[in-house]
Order: C-alpha cells, then structure tokens, then sequence
C-alpha cells in the first residue's frame, strides 16, 4: 500500500461536514460566554480548545503505520455504511496483510489531551472508573465488520460518557468526560478487538480511525458543550 493510499479521511464527505459544522456552533458559543466556561472549567483556553478540536478533525486524515498484520484479505475500495454512518475504505489493488495504524485526530491527539485534564485535575480514581465503564460498553457493542475493520454506533461512547461522568462527578463533569470517553472508547472497541483484526480482510486498521473516530469527537464535543452550557445556565 504506498503513503497516499493510506492517509484519507475515515467519514464520507456530508458526516464530514457536519462535524465542521459543529465546531462552528462552539465558535458561535462563544458569544454566549458557554464556550469561556467551559475551558474554565476544563483548564484549557477557548482558542487552544477550538484548535485543538479543529486539529482533531484534520489529523482524521492521517493514519500512521504501526505494524503489519499478515493474512489473505480480499481486495476493498470504497464506502461502506455502518451503524447509520458511512465510512471511508482506502483503495488497494493487491495486498495480503493489514496495515496496523495509530489515527493522528482519533487517537494520539485525544489521548494527549486526556493525559493533560487526567494530570491538572487529578481524577484518577474518577478515571480509571469511567475508563472502564465506557470500555466494557464499548467493547460489547462494538462489532468486527469484515473488509472494514471495528465498528461502533456513533453516539454509544458519548452516551455512556455523559451517564458515568455526571453520575460520578458534576463539577468535573467535563474533563471526566473527555478522559472516560477518548480512553474508553480506544480501549473497548479498539484495544480489546485487536485480535479480531487480522480475520476481517481490512486494507488498514486504525487505531481511533475509521469505526472509532466519529465516536471519540462526539465525545470531545459533548464533554465541552456540557460544561459551557451547564455553568453558563446556572450563571
């Protein structure tokens, strides 16, 4: 598979757009102070949030290899619908593994981030219990497709975010849910499902990427737009 087959945004052009479309309605928040609340109460500036949401979107297009996992696959190009959302299937003309990548926008960026609010606010028991009810629904709703890789409903990681972080937390709600989601979702259905990988004939299977990624956004979105509104409404 050369370099350029491998980079590509991992959702179809009008679910593309949509997430754009959502980040300007966090830029049109801040008129209403929400978004300032809520990077005061994620420790996090309003300009550095919204970039760093708009990078998110941007590194979906970059996948870096990892590994290769041998195994006769059949060839895929294409879209492919899943869960009411259609993915993205990189063109290969011929191969015989599955190229094992980290998703720049999915994964490594959400990470880092969530390593920074788990650090400041110092929620690791809250944490490690919202990473692990997120993952343990994410890994049993998360379906292996084959050609494809794994796929997730797209509003299950922010779901059962919004649910754990408010249950266990309401005045770090936000930070929590991004930490719960962004960890939750990469460990349930990503992580846990490697195994499954090899067997379903995809060209690329990314970390964070293609299945994954819409899920971990939302999440990010949700934890911001929960935060802002909430202490803007009790302002």
């Amino acid at each position: 598979m050369h370099g350029s087959e491998l980079q590509y945004f991992p959702v179809s052009l009008p679910f593309l757009l949509i997430f754009w479309g959502l980040i300007i309605v966090l830029i049109g928040l801040t008129l209403l102070r929400a978004l300032k609340y809520a990077s005061l109460s994620m420790g996090i500036r309003e300009g550095t949030l919204i970039t760093v949401l708009a990078l998110s979107l941007l590194g979906s297009y970059i996948n870096i290899p990892v590994a290769y996992l041998p195994g006769h696959r059949t060839v895929t190009a294409g879209e492919i619908s899943f869960f009411g959302m259609t993915y993205i299937v990189p063109v290969v003309r011929q191969s015989h593994a599955t190229i094992l990548a980290v998703n720049v926008g999915g994964a490594i960026i959400p990470v880092c981030l969530s390593l920074y609010l788990l650090l400041k606010h110092r929620l690791f028991l809250l944490g490690a219990v919202g990473i692990a009810f997120v993952a343990a629904v994410c890994h049993y709703l998360a379906r292996p497709v084959p050609g494809f890789g794994i796929a997730l409903p797209i509003f299950v990681p922010a779901l059962a975010t919004a649910i754990i972080a408010v249950a266990l937390t309401r005045r770090r709600a936000a930070p929590l849910a991004y930490i719960s989601g962004s960890f939750g979702t990469l460990i349930g259905a990503d992580l846990l499902n490697l195994g499954a990988i090899q067997a379903l004939g995809a060209p690329v299977a990314s970390i964070g990427g293609a299945g994954t990624f819409d899920g971990i956004f939302v999440t990010g979105l949700l934890a911001v737009l929960y935060a802002g509104l909430s202490r803007y409404l009790h302002d």
